[in-house]
């Protein structure tokens, strides 16, 4: 006699709901733990690496110059780095004495792009004593007598880019980063006596 075979209970099926639903709940775990350690969005590196002023005068109390900035952002991410909204700015003493717009662009993954920027800032009036700000830190000298070799200034640059990355092809990310640097400048002859970023 052939025995027929019961249909499955109530406790199996809930058996495998329960195993497929830990399973389900694994998977996600991996997925969440990959995305935070290994494809987690970070902000792009940005390193100045000279700052120039190629021309420089001074005149009845002002001074305007050209300001030049060098520096290389490099995108540690895993896909590509698209910025926009991003600008360079130069202040004196608080006030903006120049700015520029950083046109639009891609950096790929794990690449570094190199970027100029120059523009030319406007006369504007130096300290009312006549005597420029000291810029603190180590005195300027000729290298001869120990003299100082002028009286000099300092201005401060602001680097902001902004931007998005893409994460696993499906995800975007807005990621932001900046660079301030203080900049020494003689006015005797506009050389850039140092600067700190």
């Amino acid at each position: 006699m052939v025995k027929s075979r019961k249909p499955p209970s109530g406790r199996t099926n809930l058996a495998s709901c329960i195993v497929a639903t830990i399973f389900l709940i694994f998977i996600f775990i991996i997925i969440f733990i990959l995305y935070f350690t290994l494809f987690k969005p970070k902000s792009p590196i940005i390193t100045v690496n000279s700052i120039q002023l190629p021309s420089f005068s001074t005149s009845n109390g002002t001074v305007n110059f050209t300001f030049s900035q060098y520096v290389s952002i490099e995108n540690p991410n895993h896909d590509e780095f698209a910025h926009y909204d991003s600008s360079l700015q130069l202040l004196y003493s608080g006030n903006r004495i120049g700015f520029m717009f950083v046109p639009a662009g891609k950096i790929n993954s794990g690449r570094t792009q190199y970027m100029a920027a120059t523009f030319s800032v406007k006369a504007f009036p130096l300290p009312v004593n006549g005597q420029p700000e000291s810029v603190g830190g180590p005195t300027v000298t000729d290298g001869l007598s120990g003299f100082r070799v002028g009286p000099s200034m300092e201005v401060e640059s602001r680097l902001e880019m902004a931007g998005r990355v893409r994460v696993l092809h499906f995800f975007t990310h807005h990621v932001e980063s900046k660079a301030e640097c203080r900049i020494g400048i003689s006015v005797s002859d506009g050389s850039v006596t140092a600067f700190h970023c």
